[in-house]
């Protein structure tokens, strides 16, 4: 048995599992240095963030924020808010992810790397099956990212992710989240803002934990304000399909409840995608981060894997890291192990409407880190560019080391907190000083020349 399947076994010197970001960015340095290399991939091509994540929820996302836009302005100049036609709205967003399956395939085939349509399963350390055959490989890259985090409780099998959140037919009457994380947040925003009646349920007791409290506070109460029913220390226990609705039974406060919606969403967080590839087969360790690896990228059990982006143990769930740690594995692979993963300064956006973002550390992890802090912490909703927009929130939190009076951490809450916090990301990075900042000139009047207006003590 054990011959006849050797003189089955297809041999590449990198056979690649998952063909998102980081998994083409490693393909194709292997296979521009001239290694055979073959790449495989359970769903279409392309990865999470091209085809099902980041960018067609940001194409869907705009639309909620023209009506929102045009809530606040209401009875300023805008007489009624526009209609959507969700339909138009669902075919312009899959102009952008139908091309990319497609294009993605063609392009690595014509570099010449070997497709395959399923997800592996490990059989030895340097063997795997795929479709029926075995194949070995000198080294293997899995790339599989993230997969929405499983609930377990009965009738948690109809509960809906954001994958159909995207493919929405029509907006829903109503709908229930469970979990306040980035996408729970982002796509409640979007479906409030359009009309659905929704309802957010969080264990805890405050929404994006990873966020500064006092600007998760206020984003919360604007999205309150507009129809969300935000639900903490609220633990659920079954959801029931009824003629046309769902039925969620819920315990809070040592009481038992029940709320009905049209939809109930899972965003509960995500979880490194590793559960069918049978990794103890190759001795692949992995905890709840992900595949442990070490500063190579490379397994820290097992020398023949490599392991980049969202499912390894290194990484946050964001595009440009994935990438880069795609990048380091091909190098390290094709050169060994002289290239190492160095965490970089990454800025985080929640994109709901104020956007929230951050970069550097926390005021906590300041504290920890520094004998001395400086924070810099105000509601802004008062200045120019918030009151023209009539939007009802805008606040923020600068850190600053005493010492050094360098920058070390920002948390912006605003309509255009996504492009600002790149300016305090550029700052921290450089080393720039509080004087080093305020001698910058930017435009006027934008949100980035509030910053510097940011950084004023208080008299």
């Amino acid at each position: 048995m054990f011959q006849s399947r050797n003189m089955e076994t297809k041999h590449y010197d990198v056979f690649v599992i998952g063909s998102g970001i980081a998994g083409q960015t490693a393909a194709k340095a292997c296979i521009e240095a001239g290694l055979t290399v073959a790449i495989s991939d359970k769903r279409e091509y392309g990865g999470t963030c091209a085809t099902r994540g980041c960018d067609p929820k940001k194409v869907l996302m705009q639309f909620a924020d023209v009506m929102q836009n045009t809530t606040q302005l209401k009875g300023l100049g805008i007489k009624k808010r526009p209609k959507i036609k969700w339909k138009a709205v669902k075919k312009f967003k899959t102009s952008f992810t139908k091309p990319v399956p497609t294009s993605t395939e063609s392009d690595l085939k014509e570099l010449g790397i070997d497709l395959y349509h399923q997800s592996p399963k490990f059989i030895s350390n340097n063997e795997a099956m795929v479709e029926g055959k075995t194949i070995s490989a000198d080294k293997f890259v899995i790339a599989t990212g993230h997969v929405p985090r499983q609930l377990e409780f009965e009738g948690s099998d109809l509960l809906k992710t954001s994958d159909d959140i995207l493919n929405l037919k029509k907006i829903p009457k109503s709908a229930i989240f469970i979990g306040s994380g980035y996408v729970g947040m982002e796509f409640c925003y979007m479906l409030s803002t359009m009309g659905c009646d929704v309802t957010m349920i969080e264990v805890g007791n405050n929404a994006l934990s990873q966020f500064d409290s006092f600007l998760v506070e206020k984003l919360v109460e604007v999205l309150e304000k507009n129809g969300v029913n935000f639900m903490f220390n609220t633990n659920p226990v079954e959801v029931k399909k009824l003629k046309k609705n769902l039925k969620l039974t819920y315990e809070k406060n040592g009481k038992t409840k029940t709320i009905k919606a049209r939809k109930i969403f899972n965003t509960a967080g995500r979880v490194p995608a590793i559960e069918k590839l049978d990794l103890e087969h190759a001795n692949i360790k992995v905890d709840e981060s992900g595949i442990l690896v070490n500063d190579f990228m490379q397994s820290t059990s097992n020398d023949n894997i490599y392991a980049c982006g969202d499912v390894s143990s290194k990484s946050l769930p964001l595009t440009p890291l994935s990438g880069l740690q795609g990048y380091i594995a091909g190098h390290n692979i094709i050169n060994g192990n002289k290239k190492e993963f160095k965490n970089p300064l990454v800025p985080s956006v929640v994109f709901t409407k104020p956007q929230i973002a951050s970069v550097g550390y926390s005021e906590e992890e300041a504290q920890s880190r520094y004998k001395n802090i400086k924070v810099f912490k105000g509601d802004a909703s008062d200045w120019y560019n918030a009151k023209k927009e009539h939007a009802e929130a805008y606040a923020y939190k600068i850190l600053v080391n005493e010492r050094t009076n360098k920058i070390v951490g920002a948390h912006l809450l605003s309509s255009q907190a996504n492009e600002t916090i790149n300016i305090f990301a550029m700052a921290i990075n450089e080393g720039l000083t509080l004087n080093d900042f305020k001698k910058q000139i930017f435009t006027y009047p934008s949100y980035t020349n509030d910053l510097k207006s940011m950084l004023k003590d208080e008299d």
